[in-house]
């Protein structure tokens, strides 16, 4: 093998990285958007963003393209995309009147964002230990709680802007959960009795229609059902907490 051939790669090795910058890119346009005042704009991005978080790894495992170098790009635009842009979006969205106590708490959600993403980091050589959850709110879901207020008030059940304070306070809530220990379940350890079947079969079907109709609604609703799934583990968190 010459010079030439070792100094290249092939296409596909790179072809997961390449949709991490995608992803940050989204992101940080997210934020472009959220300064000029399109709110609708820059949460289409930021969902987006997180759609792509999950191609990246998948993509990089099918293809068996897995490095540390892509490991590390992918915490450092998780923390452009689910820390530092729907901070930004909710600031500008709703907190613009809180004055400093809002922007005390943006950075208080940021800064939870990079600790649990660098305490990912670290946990990350330990892997497939057998563990069927994850300690803490995964940044992605941890930015689309973050955008719980902003569906409130596209949605137009709830205007957040009227109440800045309860919003900088949930946006603080969710920044504690992301470094809490409050397990949560891990997609491969779901199970799904039979008479479930149908229920999911139907809520994809109403998913779809409010995909096409009520988009804002849909997301809340989204929202909504997975700070349910957060409860029990919370509960237990204050058992433990209690005793």
């Amino acid at each position: 093998m010459d010079t030439r051939e070792r100094d290249q790669l092939p296409f596909l090795l790179l072809l997961p990285n390449l949709v991490t910058i995608a992803g940050m890119c989204l992101g940080l346009t997210s934020i472009r958007y959220a300064m000029v005042g399109r709110f609708e704009t820059a949460v289409v991005l930021l969902v987006l963003a997180a759609l792509i978080d999950g191609m990246d790894g998948l993509i990089a495992r099918r293809l068996r393209a897995t490095s540390d170098f892509g490991a590390e790009l992918d915490s450092l635009s998780d923390f452009l995309c689910f820390a530092v842009a729907p901070g930004l979006l909710v600031y500008r969205f709703a907190l613009g009147e809180a004055n400093a106590l809002g922007w005390v708490f943006v950075l208080v959600f940021a800064a939870a964002g990079c600790l649990r993403l660098a305490r990912f980091n670290v946990m990350r050589g330990g892997a497939g230990d057998g563990k069927t959850h994850f300690t803490g709110v995964p940044a992605p879901a941890g930015a689309m709680m973050a955008l719980l207020p902003v569906f409130l008030t596209l949605s137009g059940l709830f205007d957040a802007r009227q109440a800045p304070f309860l919003t900088a306070l949930w946006l603080g809530l969710v920044g504690l959960l992301m470094i809490s220990r409050v397990p949560t379940l891990s997609p491969k350890a779901m199970r799904v009795p039979r008479w479930g079947v149908g229920v999911m079969l139907i809520g994809t079907a109403t998913a779809m229609g409010l995909m096409f109709t009520r988009i804002w609604l849909l997301m809340l609703l989204l929202d909504l059902i997975y700070i349910a799934t957060l409860l029990p583990g919370i509960w237990r968190m204050k058992g433990r907490i209690l005793r």
